[in-house]
């Protein structure tokens, strides 16, 4: 088993195209794929020698139903081997069509049903917090479409009220939605007291600018706008 860590983004269609399985959310895995990139390239202060460190980052892949995106991006940065990247899928790989965060070196939860990740974010941070780790950031990425789950409206008003500085949110905005949303997917967030941010989801300097944005005494929510789901 080796594990390289010195890929690039330009290495990511290459690993991609190593998962052949079955994958019945390809889209959802392709519309995350900048944003996780930027995340562990540029922003995420945890490495596979810290991933199990007090004071590490913490990333929630709330989005789970799609990781091929996901497993390419930690192999690329070497928390799992290239080698498992071809049996995606199949029976007896660790890399299931959601991630398990028993399985998977780097993962802090098991995902894929909509409407858990950020409640789980939350509790994350508050526990942070409770422990004194101030300096550790909790990240989740979300799809659009898991804000028709009501357990992430709760979420969202619970953490704008208790302020939690240190929980993010990335919205990966594919259009696919089932409900509307009045004003907007950042109005949502900036009326439960979060700071915001909405940008185009391919552009990395764009996605770094926003994510590396002050936001004292609030949370903050990041909308990445990628192309619409069915605009192929």
């Amino acid at each position: 088993m080796t594990i390289t860590a010195d890929h690039g983004y330009d290495d990511l269609p290459r690993l991609m195209s190593l998962m052949t399985g079955d994958e019945k959310h390809d889209f959802a895995a392709t519309s995350t794929l900048d944003v996780l990139w930027v995340l562990y390239d540029r922003v995420l202060d945890v490495t596979p020698a810290r991933a199990d460190a007090t004071d590490r980052d913490r990333f929630l892949l709330s989005k789970g139903h799609g990781p091929m995106a996901y497993y390419a991006v930690l192999a690329a940065k070497g928390f799992v081997p290239e080698e498992w990247l071809p049996g995606f899928g199949t029976y007896d790989s660790p890399l299931g069509h959601h991630p398990d965060r028993v399985l998977v070196p780097g993962t802090e939860i098991g995902s894929g049903s909509l409407g858990h990740g950020l409640p789980l974010a939350v509790g994350g941070a508050l526990g942070l917090r409770a422990q004194g780790l101030t300096g550790a950031a909790v990240w989740v990425l979300i799809g659009d479409a898991e804000l028709d789950e009501g357990s992430n409206h709760e979420a969202i008003a619970y953490a704008g009220a208790a302020g939690l500085d240190r929980l993010h949110t990335v919205v990966v905005d594919n259009a696919s939605a089932g409900h509307a949303l009045p004003g907007g997917i950042a109005a949502r967030f900036e009326a439960a007291n979060w700071s915001t941010a909405t940008v185009d989801g391919r552009d990395h300097a764009a996605l770094y600018e926003a994510f590396t944005s002050p936001h004292p005494g609030r949370p903050h929510a990041v909308v990445a706008r990628v192309e619409p789901k069915n605009a192929r």
